[in-house]
């Protein structure tokens, strides 16, 4: 089903700006150079993932974008790439992204999800995104992880039989809201099953949000970054760097748009949405590209 609204990062401490997410995204890629600990990937997930086949298809560099993961319709003159939940077809002719809730279940589809795969505190509670009522999945050992990701796999096969040339995982950051039940190498590893499936169907894959773990990206095995608001949070710069300037973004006020693009309009696809990512015709929809 369709997502009732952008999975905004909520764990992430953005009021500190560019400077001190610059210097946790240095630590985690130092951390990411030593094994994890308790809960953390085993040694056969620790390795980096290796680059993408050349089959793989990466996304241009500053070009025109339209985020539709509210639901799908014709894109705006000038677009080259969008971002469509899994439930919908891609664009012809575009470079298509496909969103997956890979971290979290969605309300909806909780009860289809094995009991110990989602996450419990000491008292056997799920652990909850309060922000959109969704479990958070267990991804904690190597097992849970595997079991997890063929679930994700799966839907991942449909992007890429329906022609998606992308993937877009959502709630990366999910550890940040587990109340300290999982941790950013579990995230990390899990993310790499992600990747190293969705690479051998031939799709890249992209990190969202998660500035944090962008030092991390080769252990990953990520190959683009779809950011929420990196201008309004001073974070455009983290993504530009660790990927190559290959980034989207998207903005949901006029100030991050104009702090985005006056940053980096010349070097990133920018795009404003309404934050319930709607259609037109809706009252709520806006999109501004300046």
């Amino acid at each position: 089903m369709p997502p009732t609204g952008v999975h905004r990062a909520t764990g992430s401490v953005k009021t500190a700006g560019a400077l001190a997410v610059t210097l946790i995204v240095t630590a985690s890629a130092l951390a990411a150079c030593r094994a994890g600990g308790p809960g953390g990937s085993s040694a056969e997930e620790s390795h980096d993932s290796p680059r993408p086949p050349a089959a793989v298809r990466l996304p241009p560099r500053h070009a025109g974008f339209d985020y539709q993961i509210g639901g799908a319709y014709p894109p705006p003159e000038g677009v080259r790439i969008v971002s469509r939940d899994r439930s919908d077809s891609p664009a012809r002719g575009l470079y298509n992204i496909c969103y997956v809730n890979a971290f979290q279940a969605q309300p909806e589809e909780r009860s289809s999800w094995p009991a110990d795969l989602l996450l419990r505190d000491a008292h056997g509670s799920a652990v909850i995104d309060e922000d959109w009522n969704e479990p958070l999945l267990d991804i904690g050992t190597a097992a849970k992880r595997k079991r997890v990701a063929a679930r994700v796999n799966r839907w991942i096969d449909g992007c890429a039989g329906k022609g998606f040339d992308a993937v877009e995982p959502d709630n990366y950051d999910s550890y940040t809201r587990s109340h300290g039940l999982l941790t950013a190498s579990d995230a990390t590893a899990f993310m790499a099953l992600l990747s190293r499936h969705a690479h051998a169907r031939q799709l890249a894959i992209a990190q969202k949000n998660t500035a944090e773990l962008a030092g991390r990206r080769q252990r990953a095995g990520l190959d683009f970054a779809v950011a929420e608001e990196c201008g309004q949070y001073d974070e455009c710069g983290v993504y530009a760097k660790a990927f190559a300037d290959r980034v989207v973004d998207i903005e949901y006020t006029d100030s991050g748009l104009r702090k985005a693009l006056d940053g980096w309009g010349g070097r990133l696809s920018i795009v404003r949405r309404d934050r319930d990512v709607s259609t037109p015709g809706s009252a709520e929809y806006v999109r501004k590209v300046r």
